[in-house]
């Protein structure tokens, strides 16, 4: 989500669009206000402790936070936002009181939905509370147009959240086609190359996973389909090496090193190498070092590690769940497996990894199909529901004020 912001925020200032996000202060090194490129600032609201809050935590701010919002508005002249788009449940109860107070229309993207998530739960993994399921669907209700990634995702807020779907647009993410791309010239040299600078094994096969280390993001199903595929086909699993890259979050701090325990308990300990996260900026090595690049997820509301993935010729692994199946163009740019049975996930893999023309012809899909994507037409598509947003707003402005006028009329 936050790759999401601040990568449109930049194409709207593009387009001459002016951006202001408003975030948690999380640090008393942060100023209150930062231009991040010209026409995108950001505004740090001081609410709560700067410390870190766990997701169940942040409900308890959200009155300090929309006064820090409040406040901000307040020191401008009025009418200075034409619009407020709001991301995630928290910031669309914000956004609906804001709404509210300064007169405009309210745009928002849920990213992800609890009944979705609870309706798709791993084993083990907290449902979302019923706060979050109410403050959701009071969004839904308040908010002036709801943008989905996908049409998966339109319609379970039309189905679950019963949205009025003529107000729901479907504009889906993108990818930073600039920075992720296709390693020129020779593919197996510079597969080594980013192997051996992030400390990796230079031969054999790599499959990677990228992302929070959580039960909802399941990279356990990749640690037990390397398990099942060396009871499958010991000599292929001996020549395969499973990397995580990403740290614990939300349900997974709970057992911060569950991931660890599990490879040792499977005694693949040795094939199992754990990563620290990585920047936007490093993430393209880890995917070109990669022969495979699996998004297990039991549920994803789109799935930019799967577009970035594709967009640097990397083939994807994916569950069939969610945007995933947007994301992931199933025999084209990669596989999607439906389920989360570790020996299904086994077989795909016995399946590709070996193949050396298959994959080759998936990473040439991979490419071509990630360039369908681009935060330029994300913006676009955004663009398209502001106006909309705008002109209905004022329109109704100009209604109301003529049946007041009508009204104050002498007979």
């Amino acid at each position: 989500m936050n790759v999401y912001i601040l990568e449109v925020a930049r194409r709207l200032a593009e387009a001459n669009v002016e951006v202001e996000i408003f975030t948690r202060a999380t640090s008393g090194d942060l100023p209150p206000l930062v231009e991040v490129t010209p026409g995108v600032h950001v505004r740090h609201v001081m609410a709560g402790p700067l410390e870190g809050l766990t997701k169940e935590e942040l409900p308890g701010q959200l009155c300090a936070f929309t006064a820090g919002v409040l406040r901000a508005e307040a020191a401008r002249p009025p009418g200075h936002y034409d619009l407020i788009h709001s991301h995630y449940w928290l910031s669309g109860q914000v956004g609906w009181l804001a709404k509210e107070r300064w007169g405009v229309p309210l745009v928002h993207t849920a990213h992800t939905l609890a009944k979705v998530k609870n309706a798709r739960l791993a084993l083990g993994d907290r449902p979302e509370p019923k706060a979050r399921v109410i403050g959701e669907e009071q969004v839904v209700a308040e908010a002036d147009w709801l943008v989905a990634n996908t049409r998966v995702e339109a319609r379970d807020l039309i189905d679950r959240y019963d949205a009025d779907p003529a107000r729901v647009a479907v504009v889906e993410p993108g990818v930073d086609l600039e920075r992720f791309r296709p390693a020129g010239g020779d593919r197996a040299a510079a597969t080594a190359a980013a192997r051996a600078r992030l400390g990796l094994p230079v031969g054999g096969y790599l499959v990677a996973f990228v992302g929070r280390i959580q039960p909802l993001k399941a990279p356990d199903v990749l640690v037990r389909a390397l398990a099942a595929l060396r009871e499958r086909d010991p000599a292929l699993a001996n020549d395969v090496a499973v990397v995580i890259c990403g740290g614990p979050s939300g349900s997974g701090l709970d057992r911060p090193t569950a991931l660890i325990e599990l490879a040792a308990s499977l005694g693949i300990t040795d094939r199992v190498h754990f990563l620290p996260p990585r920047t936007g900026a490093e993430l393209p090595m880890l995917y070109q070092a990669a022969d495979l690049v699996a998004v297990p997820s039991h549920n994803e509301s789109f799935g930019l590690v799967a577009l970035e993935a594709q967009a640097c010729g990397t083939p994807v692994v994916a569950a069939a769940v969610g945007g995933l199946v947007t994301a992931v163009r199933d025999q084209v740019s990669g596989v999607l497996v439906r389920g989360h049975d570790p020996g299904d996930w086994a077989a795909a893999l016995a399946r590709l990894l070996p193949d050396r023309a298959r994959r080759a012809e998936l990473s040439v899909g991979a490419a071509r199909h990630a360039r369908n994507f681009s935060w330029h037409r994300t913006a676009e598509g955004l663009l398209a529901v502001y106006g909309e947003a705008v002109a209905a707003h004022r329109a109704r402005l100009t209604t109301e004020l003529a049946n007041l006028v009508k009204g104050r009329a002498p007979c």
